[in-house]
């Protein structure tokens, strides 16, 4: 901490007495300047003590010289008597204590040098103080960064340092890193944010001086450092330093993420090619988990912007043994368990996608076939989902005469009608629930809201009724085009 006024007036060896403007003495000193001239602020920087014997001053010329040093910003005055006065003018005292402007009286045995000593030693203890405290600093800074704390721990950390609060913000001007308490600033900051191009923003949120500081980075970032007093050179060094940090570590996990979908594509394309095997035994040693076939193939089309969005998304929320997920050409394929994915494609906005029927491993190729037809149909016709069961059905009843189809349909379905119509049982519903989630009860009797069990005697009492067998996939595939014609 600097030396105040009030501390070098407590060194009693130096003889030091206050005659004016005692309560600004908690001013720090940066230096001492001795000078006789009425007008030294050319040779002024502010903050400093100036010492003076009075050689030009009088009762006259005391007041405009008083106001001349407060123009100048000097700390305080220390004025030497048994010289050429006896004692301080009595107008220099009573301008000073107007003013504000603290006078020490500096005693005839106390020599000038003696208090420039004084202050050189504390200045450079201040320094070391400081040098050290950025040192330390530094290192626990870098220590976090290289640890298990990444980014998040090097914000966490510097804010402990700077006994403030700090957000790490990304291009968009969200927040990706915070210290506790940190975030309810993030809506302040958004219109400095704003105005921030490169380097560096200094403003104020609440009871708060906020440092803004552009990350180098590729992508724009920015690294916003709250204290209640403004940073002095040991925070700033140490905040330089939290940026150096952190730009690097957001760099690295940026050419890691890269380095991790470029993989993900890459296994993509040996499943399309198919390489189970050598692909699925890849996802188990990097993920930990491979999603339990059989698989639904998921393909979303739309602009590279939104499914770079989407993949970012994922990369966030997506776990590699439920769904693995990757890039194939201008779509982004997931497998396994993919509403997730659906879901999220469908909050982004701009996106299409396309489902295929389950599929072992080996028959991913047909399967992305199948979700890329359905997601180029979903495009088409500007719908979030098209499944490829949905859409292939459609083609086919597009080769079939409409009034053959209708009369198919209402012959297959009249009996389930029939019974549906007398208040027994919903067959019709149950049987189309059932199909859409190709024949799985325990999906199908969720999305009901019956037992199982209840389901299976809906089927058996379907397959009896119409005379067929629902394990056929033959007979499965005429129920669901008379559906889709009823329905159309």
């Amino acid at each position: 901490m600097a030396l105040t006024l009030a501390a070098l007036v407590a060194e009693r060896p130096l003889g030091l007495r206050v005659r004016a403007a005692e309560a600004g003495l908690d001013r720090a000193i940066g230096w001492v300047h001795p000078t006789e001239l009425t007008d030294p602020q050319a040779f002024l920087e502010g903050g400093e003590l100036l010492l003076t014997t009075g050689l030009a001053l009088d009762e006259t010329t005391s007041p405009g010289y008083i106001r001349r040093l407060v123009d100048a910003g000097v700390a305080g005055l220390g004025f030497g008597v048994g010289l050429s006065h006896e004692s301080i003018p009595r107008s220099l005292v009573d301008t000073a204590e107007e003013v504000g402007l603290p006078v020490l009286e500096v005693p005839r045995k106390t020599p000038f040098i003696a208090i420039t000593r004084a202050v050189s030693r504390a200045v450079a203890a201040d320094e070391y103080a400081s040098l050290v405290r950025t040192g330390k600093g530094q290192q626990e800074l870098t220590r976090t960064a290289v640890g298990k704390g990444g980014p998040g721990g090097v914000v966490r950390k510097l804010a402990k340092l700077v006994d403030g609060w700090v957000l790490l913000l990304d291009s968009s001007g969200a927040v990706t890193e915070a210290s506790p308490s940190a975030r309810p600033f993030a809506d302040e900051l958004q219109d400095d944010f704003a105005r921030l191009r490169a380097g560096t923003l200094v403003t104020v949120a609440g009871e708060y001086e906020v440092v803004l500081q552009t990350l180098d980075t590729r992508a724009r970032g920015v690294l916003a450092v709250g204290t209640r007093e403004p940073l002095d050179a040991a925070g700033q060094h140490i905040v330089n330093t939290a940026v150096s940090l952190l730009s690097l570590a957001l760099e690295q996990n940026r050419e890691h993420v890269g380095a991790l979908r470029r993989l993900r594509s890459g296994l993509c394309d040996l499943l399309a090619a198919g390489h189970a095997e050598l692909a699925t035994r890849t996802m188990l040693s990097l993920w930990g988990g491979v999603p339990e076939a059989p698989w639904s193939v998921l393909a979303v089309a739309g602009s590279a912007g939104a499914r770079r969005s989407l993949v970012d998304a994922l990369d966030a929320e997506v776990a590699g043994d439920k769904v693995f997920f990757g890039e194939s050409g201008a779509f982004v394929v997931a497998l396994g368990d993919v509403e997730t994915v659906a879901e999220q494609a469908s909050r982004i906005g701009g996106l299409h996608a396309g489902l295929s029927d389950p599929v072992s491993t080996v028959e991913y190729p047909a399967g992305l076939r199948q979700a890329k037809q359905a997601a180029e149909a979903a495009k088409a016709e500007r719908s979030p989902l098209v499944r490829f069961t949905e859409h292939a059905g459609r083609g086919f009843l597009e080769m079939v005469d409409s009034q053959a189809a209708q009369a198919f349909s209402d012959s297959l379905l009249a009996p389930l009608r029939h019974h549906d119509e007398t208040g027994r049982g919903a067959l019709v519903a149950s049987l189309t629930c059932w199909l859409e989630h190709h024949g799985h009860w325990d999906l199908a009797s969720a999305r009901l809201g019956v037992h199982r069990h209840t389901l299976r005697n809906r089927m058996r009492k379907v397959a009896e009724l119409t005379g067929r067998d629902l394990d056929s996939p033959g007979v499965r595939a005429e129920f669901w085009l008379a559906l889709q014609v009823a329905g159309g």
